[in-house]
């Protein structure tokens, strides 16, 4: 049996969840999140230096034991251990990669979200509702 609809509520200028509340919300769920958002960029930076930093020395470990391999005048199979390396690099760069592009869309939205609240901010200083500024000051 389906349940009888219930009326929607008003969403004009005189409801409390009309626009200028949800810009409101809106505004203030920017701010909040704003620093966080910053924070895990800085963060996701960082591990991707780190991880480039790590790759490097990677790199240079498995051409070391290939040189050592070379130079041994004992048979030592270091292939193995140069494959795992390579393997463990292969890894690296592409949760680099992973990191890169959740990086980028991060920047997209965070981008989008200011540009959308200056539209809005500029929208309600035009239409009165803050003749001196945003509600924030």
């Amino acid at each position: 049996m389906a349940a009888p609809a219930t009326p929607a509520a008003p969403s004009g200028p005189a409801s409390p969840a009309g626009p200028p509340a949800r810009d409101l919300f809106a505004e203030g769920l920017l701010e909040f999140l704003s620093p966080a958002v910053r924070q895990l960029d800085t963060h996701v930076h960082a591990v991707r230096e780190s991880q480039v930093e790590l790759r490097e020395h990677i790199d240079s470990l498995a051409t070391e034991l290939c040189r050592i391999n070379e130079d041994q005048k004992v048979a030592l199979d270091l292939d193995p251990y140069v494959k795992k390396l390579l393997n463990a690099r292969r890894r690296v760069v592409l949760v680099n990669n992973i990191l890169q592009n959740a990086q980028e869309r991060l920047r997209r939205l965070n981008h989008n979200v200011a540009r959308e609240t200056a539209r809005r901010k500029a929208m309600l200083e035009v239409s009165g509702s803050y003749p001196h500024g945003s509600p924030s000051k």
